[in-house]
């Protein structure tokens, strides 16, 4: 079975819950088989790295670690984080805010 997310690469999205809760960054990637969002500017955690080649240093970065999508919310532009419905309008399918009924 294909598991559908409502939110989507490139969204505006505010962590609900843990450390970072109240951030706010893009979605850069969707990791499906763990349910998990990688969100730019939030969740940063520090990692050792290995030397790659002669001018990579290593050492240890700093990178975006993967939130849970149960963790994010969309944001409106109007009512700021909210949950995501559906309309139908003319056979197309839209994605609206659940508050004020604003497409996303």
């Amino acid at each position: 079975m294909i598991k559908k997310f409502k939110i989507k690469k490139n969204d505006t999205v505010e962590v609900i819950a843990g450390k970072d809760k109240g951030k706010r960054g893009s979605v850069t990637r969707i990791v499906i088989a763990k349910d998990r969002v990688i969100v730019s500017g939030v969740n940063i955690v520090k990692k050792a790295m290995k030397k790659r080649s002669q001018q990579d240093a290593g050492g240890i970065a700093e990178i975006e670690a993967p939130l849970h999508i149960s963790n994010v919310a969309m944001v409106c532009k109007k009512c700021g984080p909210t949950r995501i419905g559906y309309k139908l309008d003319g056979g197309k399918k839209t994605r609206v805010c659940r508050k004020c009924g604003e497409a996303l």
